[in-house]
């Protein structure tokens, strides 16, 4: 009965043995994933400092948009005003405008027979002007004596290309 102890005791001391050298290959193959996680694990640690550094910059630079865009807001805000400021004296020139042609209209309507009394007579003054001037003309293109008194000469009247008639 001994025997079968010290073949229960091979027996286990092979299985511990078998045991050992399987977890031993397992560690082995575990070495060799958890040195290529880390050397993953580096190359991502690496590229999230890029990533940080970019971010950072973005982030600077954004507020620097922002403070910049604040600025000319402030500006447009006053190029506004000063718009707003032209579009009321604009406003402001247009009603006086419309007083002006309505104050205008009204004492054209009250001097109204005044203004065409003085119309009738300067067409009346253009037409003695007229009739001056034509008489003139014919005093000209007339008959012309001679010296001594004893013949007329009737002279041809030219013919006007332009002028009144």
């Amino acid at each position: 009965m001994e025997v079968i102890l010290y073949i229960a005791a091979i027996i286990a001391a092979i299985g511990f043995l078998i045991l050992c050298v399987s977890v031993g290959m397992t560690l082995f193959s575990l070495k060799a994933i958890l040195s290529s996680l880390s050397g993953t694990l580096s190359g991502i640690e690496g590229q999230m400092e890029g990533v940080t550094r970019e971010t950072t910059s973005l982030l600077s630079k954004t507020n620097s948009l922002a403070e910049d865009i604040q600025h000319k807001s402030e500006q447009l805000n006053s190029v506004v005003q000063a718009v707003k400021g032209i579009g009321e004296s604009v406003n402001g020139l247009n009603n006086s405008v419309q007083q002006i042609t309505s104050s205008v209209s009204k004492s054209v309507e009250q001097n109204e027979e005044k203004i065409a009394q003085v119309v009738q007579w300067s067409n009346v003054a253009m037409g003695i002007a007229d009739k001056w001037k034509k008489r003139k003309i014919i005093e000209q293109e007339t008959v012309s004596e001679d010296v001594y008194g004893f013949e007329t000469v009737q002279v041809e009247k030219p013919k006007r290309k332009w002028g009144r008639k």
